[in-house]
């Protein structure tokens, strides 16, 4: 007897797609059979990506987003639905964060967060959200169960971090927001949580795990490693997938346990 999850015939939307978490949700849905639409300001590494999933037999698109900024967020989730389909899912994965103590943050430091894991999140979530919803009440009541928002947030808004305070904050902003979304578009069929990555290895941070406060903190974690992207796989695809119908509001750890 074998389990599969399907997700051939929906459209998922990814922001922050150019790198790191971001690319590698972008291969999982695709390899899991969605046509995968990829959203960063950084459109040259999109097309890459999309060059490295077709070559794989997958379904890629292209379009530029900047999270800071409604018209690029409405005018790229525009561009996708002309070109690919009403989007069943989104990861909101676009995120930022600066190195630095409470005192010696800048009002551009705090903006700078905030703009893009806070207000960004929430402005691309409203703009496919409100797709979702426009979808769901042309149907019958309770028959529409295609919408999936999956909020990237991290193990940060739980469990506070030195010199990353005002990432922490704006992280648990994300999570307090994803069980507003949870709440209030329930029951139109849109399903909204929240996975909170531990430490993960990325092309972004890889350099800093070989460093000697790399270590010390890897030293730190419960069974001192650092996770992969592809540790996140199994959970992305079933948040996607319509198998999770039941899951709702759920903020969930995946932090190899340093969260405990």
């Amino acid at each position: 007897m074998s389990y599969s999850l399907d997700l051939s015939g929906r459209v998922a939307l990814i922001t922050g797609a150019s790198s790191g978490l971001g690319a590698q949700f972008a291969r999982t849905l695709a390899s899991a059979g969605a046509a995968v639409v990829l959203a960063s300001r950084r459109v040259e590494m999109l097309k890459s990506l999309r060059a490295e999933i077709e070559a794989e037999g997958g379904d890629a698109h292209v379009v530029s987003m900047d999270v800071t900024q409604r018209g690029s967020i409405e005018a790229a989730v525009t561009q996708a639905e002309k070109e690919v389909g009403a989007i069943d899912i989104l990861v909101n994965n676009s995120g930022v964060s600066t190195t630095q103590r409470l005192v010696d943050v800048r009002e551009e430091d705090f903006d700078f967060i905030f703009n893009t894991n806070v207000r960004g999140a929430f402005f691309v979530a409203q703009a496919v959200g409100a797709r979702m919803l426009a979808r769901a009440k042309e149907l019958e009541p309770g028959t529409f169960a295609g919408g999936r928002i999956i909020n990237i947030a991290s193990m940060a808004a739980m469990r506070v971090l030195p010199q990353i305070g005002v990432y922490c904050m704006s992280k648990s902003a994300v999570v307090q927001m994803t069980k507003a979304m949870a709440l209030e578009w329930g029951k139109y069929g849109i399903n909204v949580n929240a996975i909170c990555p531990g430490y993960i290895d990325t092309e972004i941070n890889h350099h800093h795990w070989q460093t000697e406060q790399g270590q010390k903190l890897v030293n730190m974690l419960p069974r001192k490693r650092v996770g992969h992207p592809k540790d996140l796989d199994a959970l992305l695809v079933m948040l996607a997938s319509p198998q999770s119908d039941f899951i709702n509001g759920a903020v969930i750890a995946a932090d190899d346990g340093f969260g405990v």
